[in-house]
């Protein structure tokens, strides 16, 4: 049974941080597709960042030059780091996984076969 576990979520003002953590119970992180994704109600769930297995990482043009993404494979835990945060951060944060060489951003969230619960990220202005 693989389970995905976020945390680091809080509240945070606009221009400040949060790093967010998710241990992954698979045998390895390294053969996997591990992804950052955020969703807030009545929207669809949005990719933020990818890693592939070769540690390649790729982010959306909303997150590019303020989140860092990051995967340690010792740990088999993914990271986030937010920085410079606005309002239009705020939703519910969820890292998923598949087993896969590709590690697309864009597609529908079946894509992925593993999900953590997620955890929440609020901005105030």
């Amino acid at each position: 049974q693989v389970e995905l576990v976020e945390s680091g979520g809080g509240s945070v003002q606009s221009g400040g941080s949060l790093r967010l953590s998710c241990v992954a119970s698979l045998e390895s992180t390294s053969d996997y597709c591990m992804a950052w994704f955020r969703q807030v109600p009545g929207k669809e769930r949005e990719g933020v960042a990818t890693i592939n297995s070769g540690g390649r990482i790729v982010y959306s043009n909303s997150a590019k030059g303020r989140f860092t993404a990051s995967n340690d494979n010792a740990k088999n835990t993914l990271y986030l780091q937010m920085n410079s945060l606005t309002p239009e951060d705020t939703a519910m944060y969820f890292c998923a996984a598949r087993r896969s060489v590709t590690c697309p951003l864009s597609v529908p969230q079946t894509w992925y076969t593993y999900w953590g619960q997620g955890t929440q990220v609020t901005v105030s202005a």
